[in-house]
């Protein structure tokens, strides 16, 4: 049973918003104890803020080409999350490196779904690095953000077998079934207090249930 009290949320996104549409899911089903208060893309044409919207969640472009720097464009990231009451960003396709106007006003409060094992294939494209490598298992992780690209404390991971008849579309499409899967599950483990960090290493408490079974194990 999902407690009462839920931590409020705030999505930051550029594009079509799979991710964003998995995590509403997962709350209006109780499925997660959270509630996403804004939703915020820096794409005027981004399918994720017509999502938002159908699901009468607050939704607003801010657009990078209209501040005269990265730092007061992140500040008005920073100061509408604040505002809505934000306690944990989740960034979903959002296409931009944070900076540290946004890491400090939410310090290891920001997290990140990648799809690839890192710290394998971080960047662009990282389902088809992986495929065009030739690994025989790729995933997804969901990690905290901190100033380089996918490099932040890892929450979980999960595995996702490279089949012999791939290509990098079906391999992409089976990676984001799992990252649709796991991402509501680390946030989960953030509203129930469950996780912690120590250097680089994720602790996660097992005093509480998780919410789904794993393939990673934790």
């Amino acid at each position: 049973m999902i407690a009462s009290k839920k931590i409020a949320l705030g999505i930051l996104v550029s594009g079509s918003g799979t991710n964003l549409q998995a995590i509403i899911d997962a709350a209006s089903r109780e499925k997660i104890n959270a509630e996403v208060k804004i939703v915020i893309s820096d794409v005027l044409e981004a399918k994720a803020l017509e999502r938002a919207r159908k699901h009468n969640t607050p939704a607003i472009v801010i657009e990078r080409k209209s501040f005269e720097s990265k730092k007061a464009f992140e500040q008005e990231i920073a100061d509408t999350l604040k505002k809505h009451g934000v306690e944990l960003v989740c960034l979903a396709g959002f296409m931009r490196i944070i900076g540290r106007t946004i890491l400090d006003a939410f310090p290891n409060q920001i997290i990140n779904i990648h799809p690839a094992l890192l710290p394998s294939f971080p960047g662009l494209d990282a389902q088809k690095q992986a495929f065009d490598y030739g690994v025989k298992v790729s995933g997804a992780t969901v990690h905290f953000v901190d100033e380089k690209t996918d490099h932040g404390p890892i929450i979980c991971q999960v595995a996702v077998d490279v089949h012999e008849d791939d290509t990098v579309e079906t391999l992409k499409a089976r990676i984001l079934k799992q990252e649709h899967r796991i991402y509501p599950e680390a946030i989960q483990l953030i509203a129930e207090g469950r996780v912690s960090i120590n250097g680089r290493t994720v602790h996660i408490s097992d005093q509480l249930p998780v919410i789904s079974k794993s393939t990673t194990g934790y």
